[in-house]
């Protein structure tokens, strides 16, 4: 008898926690459905402004589809719009120059970028005036802004002339945007000038978050200004840094509002965002226009995972 009780008190405790457990399971079941059931709505939006466009522009890259040419019956092509791609020369031209306007505006950003967050991370008077109009070109639409650079970089009236002119730099006004150089140097700068901002106050806010005391004690154990920077700021900020790169990388590949507004793709800064879009919407070849479209998805696509696999490795290092 006393044998029994004991085994029946040693039991209870095990079955209430067994009835813990069943009722933590289903609430977490009903909180899953729920959160499911609450997120439904955004769930379907996304599914029609993201996925469907996407799959429809992959769908319509598989075939042949020349709008002036509705008889064809848009015929299923597979992989051939994108095997011609390869074999396009404007195409080919299009991608090296997205590719070295990335590198070089993005470069160029970094530097800036980081210049002015060190700067507008110190305590002086008027800082939050000068951050406030350092940010001003950020904030001013890009067909905007890129329609302003293409009147200063005019060759009769143009401010850039004219402040080059007086410098004695130049002897004459020059049509910047009509050679080959002169339009990439003009896009290169429009753009630094415009996005910089953008990788400053990232930046900024990496650099606001590194500790106060580390500063001080570097200070006191004597290391100088270039020490400081290479072994506190710079490591404390990476990860800042490598996101920043990463959506300026990003938006820089992808570019086709500045180009389009200041030189339309003429002389060797057709990117391939204009490429593309001249393909869909002038020559109305939507299946090689898409195909275009997704190989800038991809390429996309590919970036993203080298910098997240990059980020994942700065933040484990940290």
């Amino acid at each position: 008898m006393k044998g029994t009780v004991m085994k029946s008190s040693l039991e209870t405790p095990t079955v209430m926690v067994e009835e813990k457990v069943k009722k933590r399971s289903s609430l977490e079941k009903k909180e899953t459905r729920d959160a499911w059931i609450m997120m439904s709505p955004a769930l379907v939006i996304l599914l029609l402004i993201a996925v469907y466009p996407i799959l429809r522009t992959i769908w319509i890259s598989l075939h042949e589809m020349v709008l002036t040419d509705p008889a064809s019956g848009y015929p299923f092509v597979g992989l051939d719009n994108y095997i011609k791609i390869f074999h396009d020369h404007r195409a080919i031209v299009s991608i090296l120059f997205t590719l070295k306007f990335t590198v070089v505006t993005v470069f160029f950003e970094l530097v800036v970028g980081f210049g002015a967050a060190l700067l507008m991370n110190k305590a002086f008077k008027g800082r939050g005036f000068v951050r406030a109009a350092i940010l001003v070109p950020w904030a001013i639409p890009t067909s905007v802004s890129a329609l302003m650079w293409k009147f200063i970089y005019n060759d009769q009236y143009g401010l850039f002339n004219d402040i080059l002119y007086k410098l004695h730099i130049i002897d004459a006004y020059r049509a910047w945007l009509s050679t080959s150089s002169g339009s990439f140097m003009a896009l290169v700068l429009t753009d630094v000038w415009k996005t910089a901002p953008y990788m400053a106050l990232l930046i900024l806010a990496g650099l606001q978050m590194v500790p106060k005391e580390l500063y001080e004690s570097a200070k006191m154990d004597g290391a100088n200004t270039l020490q400081i920077f290479t072994k506190i700021t710079l490591p404390n900020v990476k990860t800042t840094v490598v996101v920043a790169l990463l959506f300026r990388t990003l938006d820089a590949f992808r570019v086709y509002d500045l180009i389009a507004v200041m030189t339309g793709g003429a002389n060797g800064t057709e990117s391939v965002s204009v490429y593309a879009y001249n393909n869909l919407m002038k020559f109305l070849d939507f299946g090689y226009g898409s195909a275009m479209a997704v190989l800038i998805f991809l390429v996309v696509f590919i970036i993203s995972l080298i910098y997240m696999k990059l980020l994942g490795n700065k933040l484990t290092e940290s």
